[in-house]
């Protein structure tokens, strides 16, 4: 009785796991018909470009560059060791680019703009404003949906360009001028190991984790239910998956991306 029960639960968690998959695929594709078949609302999607780009620029700002500044002091403190102090700003550089810009940044967006994104919809859902929205002849992806990933696929990839520059700018103070690191070797080292591949790969997975922000957050928001408590509950569980969602695809998108550019500069 115990294994049955343990193998049934298991059985519901899968088929719920799948279900949601299908869910966020549906809404994907719906939201990208949307944008080829209905008129976009350009004005809504550029008051959410305001409040999903601008208004997160702080937040990123302070994350890359003390991510920065503290990922090179530790690797100066490894590094000295082995007499290979002048390669910190190489592995800063790299480390920014490849894998904490675009992770942290993904993370950091989706705890404030997944979350506002699914209490905002989420509201509207349970008092009834998407409803309204039906009696009147508009759909709510057009309305509700289409402009967020619009303003998310513009924002996210010059939110995770300006968190690796001010991460590897606060990279070479603390290591130039905190922990005497001779500068032009330390820009020399950064500039031999750093190219056009590490570009490719941040903005990459900054547009790729745009796309699961803004519809699990959206989506979250849409199947809200149980009125206030649905509503409180709703931006937790965004903000949980999203950043799971992150953390998983950033692992699958490390290798697929090496196997896309691979070598080189």
């Amino acid at each position: 009785m115990i294994f049955f029960d343990l193998f049934a639960g298991l059985g519901r968690t899968t088929l719920a796991f799948f279900g949601y998959l299908g869910e966020l695929f549906m809404l994907a594709a719906d939201s990208v018909r949307s944008m080829f078949v209905a008129p976009i609302r350009w004005r809504l999607a550029l008051n959410q470009l305001h409040e999903v780009g601008h208004r997160s620029q702080t937040v990123v700002i302070v994350t890359g560059a003390f991510t920065g500044a503290v990922f090179a002091a530790q690797t100066f403190f490894q590094f000295s060791r082995l007499g290979m102090d002048t390669a910190v700003g190489s592995v800063v550089a790299v480390s920014m680019f490849r894998e904490l810009g675009p992770v942290l940044t993904g993370l950091m967006i989706a705890g404030r703009v997944g979350a506002a994104m699914s209490a905002e919809i989420g509201t509207m859902k349970v008092t009834e404003q998407i409803d309204a929205l039906r009696a009147l002849g508009v759909y709510p992806v057009d309305y509700l949906v289409v402009p967020r990933v619009l303003a998310m696929m513009v924002s996210m990839p010059l939110l995770v360009a300006e968190c690796v520059g001010f991460g590897i700018i606060a990279g070479y103070f603390v290591g130039v001028h905190l922990l005497d690191i001779p500068g032009a070797y330390y820009l020399d080292y950064m500039r031999t190991f750093t190219g056009s591949r590490d570009i490719k790969m941040a903005l990459t997975k900054g547009f790729v984790f745009a796309f699961v922000i803004v519809f699990i957050g959206c989506h979250q928001g849409l199947k809200t239910t149980e009125g206030a408590v649905g509503v409180g509950r709703a931006p937790t569980e965004a903000v949980v998956n999203g950043s799971l969602a992150i953390l998983v695809i950033n692992f699958f998108l490390s290798l697929l991306l090496n196997a896309v550019f691979p070598g080189g500069v």
